[in-house]
């Protein structure tokens, strides 16, 4: 693919130089640009010559001099410059396999890519690298990789990601010999790598410390469309709570050995299990809130230090707050500090993936319209910004507006953080 550059940020050093929008990168002192890591790899040098095919086809030799190594401001009309690497595993486990029918085509794609784990946090199984990809990603020294590796049993792993290509932990150690940090992660299937073999899993992955800086355990999520797919069954109340128990005690002589408690349950597990969740200072650097560790503590704390530097506020109308029923009852125990009657959270049931998804990140623009319909919803329904894809649009394409519509009430979108929830409760102006 070709690098075209989709647009250049105002004042930066790429506009400064004459580059525009539908030019395209050829090379960078002199090498080809492959994908988004070769340019990072190149273009981070004081004296940086870029070769620009111009839009009425002229070739331009451009020399830089960015002795602050700064961005050049350069984006790209595909994020990575190249095809996104496609996974070949068959997980048992796998959801974008739960999805139902007729939805965008993107949704469908899975992709395995070192390159968007490197970029954008994406958990990677390590099957799916050549020796020239684990080459690379030493040679260039990536600061981190998330690794997906769910148990280190090289047969067990084999079954469950469905690939021959299972040992992960000899990869890892490579990576950990070259300094490349990685956070991983592990999606625990119940009777399959739960129990002696998740405490067996992170221990061996204890042993690659600090070059592995955490382990994340989450729950499988299982859709109402696994027809045909390798029967699982979903946690509960006892069952979570026995991956609790485990992880705890684990922590503990993690603490006493490594410094740090290391490996850290979902907040899902807690929700699942009624079980209190851990304070704020239990989720250390939060370094996995992105997969829904510690992301209650850090909102409640979030909440908490807003709501201390406001001596004097008030939630100036009523609003709805529309949310997963997993976090319902959290999101009533923030609003109820704020002493206001206006605020009503309403729990929206996962119908179009099967009720027993209850995370906010998965309700569609349909399940929206379908439960606040009809209802009294104030002046606003407040949702999470990460019910939305970057274009906007809801799991299932439907719009903000789409869904305004159809309610007759604006919605708004909020941060997934305490500062952005209190302050659109108690109103921009006061915020």
């Amino acid at each position: 693919m070709d690098a075209l550059i989709k647009s250049v940020v105002p004042g930066s050093i790429a506009e400064e130089a004459g580059i525009e929008t539908g030019d395209v990168l050829l090379s960078v002192n002199g090498q080809e640009v492959i994908d988004i890591l070769s340019y990072r790899f190149l273009s981070a040098s004081d004296e940086v010559t870029l070769e620009i095919g111009k839009k009425n086809g002229d070739i331009e030799m451009i020399e830089i001099i960015n002795d602050e190594y700064d961005d050049l401001g350069i984006v790209f009309e595909s994020g990575l410059i190249d095809r996104p690497k496609a996974c070949r595993n068959k997980c048992i486990f796998c959801f974008v396999d739960q999805l139902p029918k007729n939805m965008r085509k993107t949704l469908y794609f899975k992709d395995d890519d070192y390159r968007l784990s490197a970029m954008m946090g994406n958990y990677i199984t390590l099957t799916n690298l050549s020796e020239a990809d684990i080459e690379r990603i030493i040679a260039m020294r990536l600061p981190r990789i998330n690794v997906s590796v769910h148990t280190v049993d090289p047969d067990l792993r084999r079954r469950m990601l469905g690939n021959q290509n299972s040992d992960v932990l000899a990869v890892m150690k490579r990576f950990a010999d070259s300094g490349i940090a990685m956070n991983c992660q592990i999606v625990l299937c119940r009777d399959v790598n739960d129990g002696k073999v998740l405490s067996e899993t992170v221990r061996a992955l204890s042993l690659l410390h600090p070059s592995v800086q955490s382990v994340s355990v989450v729950p499988v999520g299982l859709t109402g469309h696994r027809e045909g797919l390798y029967p699982l069954t979903g946690f509960d109340k006892g069952s979570a709570s026995a991956v609790i128990d485990r992880l705890e005690a684990l922590q503990s002589d993690f603490l006493q050995t490594l410094g740090t408690r290391f490996v850290f349950p979902s907040d899902e597990f807690y929700v699942c299990a009624d079980c209190t969740i851990p304070e704020y200072d239990a989720y250390e650097d939060f370094l996995q809130i992105e997969n829904g560790v510690g992301l209650v503590a850090s909102l409640k704390e979030e909440f908490a230090e807003a709501l201390a530097s406001h001596k004097v506020f008030s939630v100036p109308k009523n609003v709805t707050i529309a949310t997963g029923v997993s976090a319902a009852p959290f999101i009533k125990s923030l609003t109820d500090s704020l002493g206001s009657d206006n605020i009503q959270i309403v729990a929206i049931k996962n119908r179009f993936f099967g009720e027993s998804i209850t995370v906010t990140g998965l309700i569609t623009g349909n399940d929206l319209i379908d439960q606040l319909k009809g209802k009294r919803l104030g002046e606003a329904v407040l949702i999470a910004q990460c019910m939305l894809n970057a274009d906007g649009l809801f799991l299932d394409n439907l719009s903000v507006p789409d869904v305004e519509q159809a309610l007759g009430v604006e919605v708004r979108t909020v941060a997934n953080n305490g500062y952005a929830l209190f302050g659109a409760l108690i109103g921009g102006k006061n915020a």
